[in-house]
């Protein structure tokens, strides 16, 4: 059958051993999908949230992208790997020396604003290639420490070698690499044992849908059952301001042109420089993303107003 014309957002959960790519793929087909992104890869050895953005939800995945992330993170101290995680080659070993109150007090200095180098087993490009490319082959390359925040490093259990954490991020934060740091912090080492996302920005955990459910629905070709388990994609969008327009500072975005706001709606945004505002048309109907510069109005992304919004 021809691939459908798909629009909204699934909130998959990623099983292990499968690469965000591949379960990808699985669900584009199981929908019969036209067209199909995620947003935020996880490892194959992660689990948990992986927003789904099918057909013109794909304008928008940059938004997700870029917003915040909650993982559970577990660790072993003792042992550092080349990968910081399992499926790594081992480095080093080192007794564990520390107690619970050196752990706290070592979490402390991970928290708030700071500089990260990338982990070299990352999707990071240089000179074209994927630091993974090179990290394979046992080239080290140069990387530059790019700005990072973490809003909450919170140990959960401790046993004196295994620990588990919850950890709160700003996007481009890689945890395996954070579990690595502390590790050398507190002189034993330490890896990824195991990794789950929980939050995505609005989305969170309890949201989430399993591929099982939606084979039965493929199989006996039930679209609108598949439809029915999509969010809308302005969720997407959660925490922007939001604009309401009439009839004809619609036509005039969707035709490409500018549109003067109002005082009114100056005060309605709160401000008259903003880099992104949710537009809704004149039923009230999600139409796209806005940027206000000076008091006027211009297009980012509009939606392809000939399809369907799940």
């Amino acid at each position: 059958m021809a691939r459908r014309a798909v629009n909204g957002i699934l909130l998959l959960d990623k099983p292990l051993e499968v690469s965000s790519n591949g379960i990808l793929q699985r669900i584009r087909w199981l929908y019969q999908a036209e067209k199909a992104g995620h947003t935020g890869a996880l490892d194959p050895l992660a689990s948990g949230l992986l927003p789904i953005c099918f057909g013109e939800a794909t304008k928008f995945c940059q938004f997700l992208l870029d917003t915040d992330k909650t993982y559970q993170v577990s660790a072993r101290f003792g042992i550092r790997t080349d990968t910081s995680d399992a499926a790594g080659e081992v480095i080093s070993e080192r007794p564990v020396q520390f107690d619970l109150a050196q752990l706290e007090q070592a979490l402390t200095r991970f928290r708030g604003p700071q500089q990260q180098v990338p982990t070299m087993f990352s999707a990071l490009k240089y000179q074209g290639q994927p630091l993974y490319k090179y990290a394979r082959q046992g080239i080290e390359v140069p990387r530059e420490a790019r700005p990072i925040e973490v809003f909450r490093f919170e140990l959960l259990s401790f046993d004196g070698v295994n620990a588990s954490f919850i950890v709160h991020c700003s996007k481009g934060t890689y945890i395996r690499t954070l579990i690595d740091d502390l590790g050398e912090l507190l002189g034993s080492g330490a890896y990824v044992t195991a990794l789950r996302r929980t939050h995505v920005g609005p989305f969170h955990a309890e949201q989430m849908r399993q591929e099982a459910e939606l084979v039965p629905l493929n199989d006996t070709k039930d679209w609108a059952g598949l439809d029915a388990l999509l969010l809308p994609m302005d969720l997407a969008l959660t925490g922007l301001p939001a604009l309401s327009l009439n009839e004809t500072q619609q036509k005039r975005l969707v035709h490409g042109q500018t549109v003067q706001l109002s005082d009114a709606e100056l005060q309605l945004l709160g401000q008259a420089e903003l880099p992104a505002v949710k537009l809704y048309g004149a039923a009230a109907q999600f139409i796209g993303v806005g940027s206000v510069a000076g008091a006027v109005l211009s297009v980012r992304r509009l939606l392809n107003t000939s399809s369907s919004q799940a």
